[in-house]
């Protein structure tokens, strides 16, 4: 009861506002078997019912962080500006890492400074970076273990109903961010493009670093060249269109809806066929 009572103060001045649907998006490594995404959108619809809240994914790996990273570039451009994007993939929650809220191409993002927001961090579009900071926007009594309820969920409401972000904490420059340490692929001894396999999605498919930038450094055009892959011990030759440019069973390589290759079995779990996982080496080349 005392809860509920501190919940309805909390919210009291903004329900009283007279605000536009929103769209508020979540990424976690939650999952789905407990109430915890239920808790984060119980507490986004008290302070903002209106609201229209997206699941991306709660299937993130435990702590992987750098798997959310690379997902988040992937959906964002998809979403109306305005829209705030929350991410917690957080193994340092209750601990004295940062929340950061920031503002990039018209859009909001709030994770935890481990890391996870490096892809956003790294454009040139970020407009502003805030730490959070003001407690006032918390839950009441939040505890240690579960800022996504506590932390995130408010202020994701708040956010959406068009609190600046200034109003969250000091503002702060990018040098003071924590950032993955994303090796972009390099070029090797013997000239090919080395890269790495960043991701296995439900599929099987496994996503590389490797974009068409990338292989312009090595020179290789595929729509020109053909080109050949190397990973684990196989070699792929060809880049196909389609998924079904191949046979049904075989493997090929093509450009996956995220603009990095990807090597994927037409039909097949790729990753269980060819053995392949995450943090493997990649290698392309021109083939002759």
């Amino acid at each position: 009861m005392l809860y509920a009572r501190a919940m309805r103060r909390l919210w009291g001045e903004f329900n009283n506002r007279n605000v536009s649907m929103q769209v508020i998006t979540l990424l976690t490594d939650f999952g789905t078997g407990d109430e915890y995404v239920g808790a984060m959108k119980g507490v986004i619809l008290s302070g903002h019912p209106q609201a229209t809240i997206v699941d991306i994914s709660h299937q993130i790996a435990p702590q992987d962080i750098e798997k959310a990273a690379y997902m988040i570039p992937a959906y964002a451009p998809c979403f109306p500006a305005q829209t705030v994007h929350v991410v917690v993939v957080d193994p340092g929650v209750g601990s004295d890492r940062a929340i950061l809220a920031l503002a990039c191409d018209k859009q909001i993002f709030m994770g935890p400074d481990n890391g996870v927001l490096s892809l956003i961090l790294a454009r040139d579009t970020v407009e502003r970076i805030v730490r959070v900071e003001d407690r006032s926007y918390f839950l009441p009594d939040f505890g240690a273990t579960f800022h996504g309820r506590d932390i995130f969920a408010p202020i994701a409401a708040h956010l959406s109903r068009g609190l600046p972000l200034t109003e969250l904490g000091p503002e702060i420059q990018l040098r003071q961010t924590v950032r993955l340490d994303l090796k972009p692929p390099v070029v090797d001894a013997r000239g090919r493009l080395e890269g790495t396999i960043i991701a296995v999605d439900r599929f099987g498919n496994a996503i590389t670093n490797i974009d068409r930038r990338a292989l312009e450094r090595v020179s290789l055009d595929p729509s020109r060249q053909r080109l050949k892959v190397h990973v684990g011990r196989y070699i792929l030759t060809g880049l196909s269109r389609t998924y079904a440019d191949v046979g049904q069973g075989e493997p090929l390589v093509l450009f996956g809806s995220r603009g990095y290759l990807e090597i994927a079995v037409n039909g097949g779990d790729a990753a269980r066929v060819l053995k392949l996982v995450a943090g493997e080496r990649v290698w392309a080349e021109a083939g002759r």
